[in-house]
């Protein structure tokens, strides 16, 4: 399975409608209300980075309220490195 995380902008006075229609959408895991330059965190997961783009164009994009997102897909590190960094 593939995760991201996608940062979402809603209108003004549109967060908790946006959030609510959200949280009830297939392969949203969370969608959490935050501070800063962003309203909304959402958690994603889905069989690969093409269904992740499906989800964010299709389930997210097409709710009223969301004016942009911005996905930031999860990388994991190659298992012979054993999750550490070479830098």
């Amino acid at each position: 399975m593939t995760r991201a995380y996608v940062l979402v902008n809603t209108e003004p006075g549109q967060t908790g409608a946006v959030q609510q229609a959200l949280r009830a959408r297939p392969g949203i895991h969370a969608a959490d209300l935050v501070i800063g330059p962003y309203d909304l965190i959402l958690q994603l997961e889905a069989a690969d980075i093409h269904a992740i783009g499906k989800l964010v164009m299709t389930e997210i994009r097409g709710v009223a309220g969301v004016l942009n997102t911005l996905t930031c897909p999860v990388v994991e590190p190659p298992a012979d490195t054993g999750g550490t960094r070479s830098d």
